[in-house]
Order: C-alpha cells, then structure tokens, then sequence
C-alpha cells in the first residue's frame, strides 16, 4: 500500500451486514501493519435505518471520520443509500454496489456484504488470503464456506 490513507465508507441499512463488513475490512488493514480507525452511524439500524461505517487505513491515520468528500471507496449494500451517501465520495471515488455481484452465485443474500467485500478486493493491494483470513476471524465458523463463496463471487471468480 501506498503512504497515503485509504478511505472507505460502507452504507446500507440495519441488519445489511455494513458493521460486519467494517469489522473484516478493518481486522483485514490491522493484520497487513497498518494504522486504522473505524467509525460507525447506527441511525435506527434496528428498525432497517441507514448503517454507515468509516474505515480508514494507512501509515498513519488521526480520525476515524471520513471527511465529506474525501471517501476513496464507497460500498453500498442497498441501492436506496447511493443517493443518501454519495456526497462522501471523492471526485474520482469508486462506488460499489450490489449490481456489480451476481447474486444468482450466493447461497444466501445475507452474504452481499461479504460478496462486494470480494468486489473492493480487486482495487486494493492486499492479498486475497488475507482477505480470507480476515473473513473466517470475523464469522461464525458455520458461516464460513457460505462467505468466502461470497468472497470468490465478488471477485468474478
């Protein structure tokens, strides 16, 4: 990775997995040495509210917030949050949303968050084991093969 800080806003709405996702994503940037700080907005999460989550991750990093228009990466897991979120994203910002899966190729739609997790993987520099890695530590071991199935699928694989 490059000296500069990465990042990365996940939206979607409560019980979406946004807050699992951050948590793999963050363990994910820990484990590869570098600094990271994590946000989240709950909102009314438990009643289907929007879920935001900040991860930031480089060298070194000072805040856990994202500034608004700042956010290299922003994945949504419901098309709805695009329009709520997308002034946290920089000009040349990347958003990824659940078109870019083939949902055919899930086992269950609870395992998006962890299927455009496969899709941001292609644009950032850690290895896919890693990845993995960080997704078995985060998930119920029952969990496992249906994510990183999920995983393979958002990677186009």
């Amino acid at each position: 990775m490059s000296g500069k800080v990465t990042n990365i806003v996940i939206a979607g709405l409560g019980g979406q997995g946004v807050l699992k996702a951050s948590d793999i994503l963050a363990e994910l940037a820990l484990d590869q040495g570098l600094d990271v700080k994590k946000s989240e907005l709950h909102g009314m999460s438990q009643r289907g509210g929007s879920v935001t989550s900040d991860v930031r991750f480089g060298p070194q990093v000072f805040s856990p917030m994202v500034p608004r228009g700042e956010a290299d990466y922003l994945v949504v897991l419901e098309p709805s949050e695009v329009a709520v979120n997308q002034a946290v994203l920089k000009p040349d910002g990347v958003l990824i949303g659940p078109q870019q899966v083939d949902v055919a190729r899930l086992k269950s739609k609870k395992s998006l968050n962890v299927a455009l997790l496969g899709v941001l993987s292609r644009r950032l520099e850690f290895p896919p084991d890693a990845w993995r890695k960080a997704i078995l530590a985060n998930l119920d071991e029952r969990l496992h093969e249906m994510n990183l199935l999920a995983f393979e699928a958002g990677r186009g694989f």
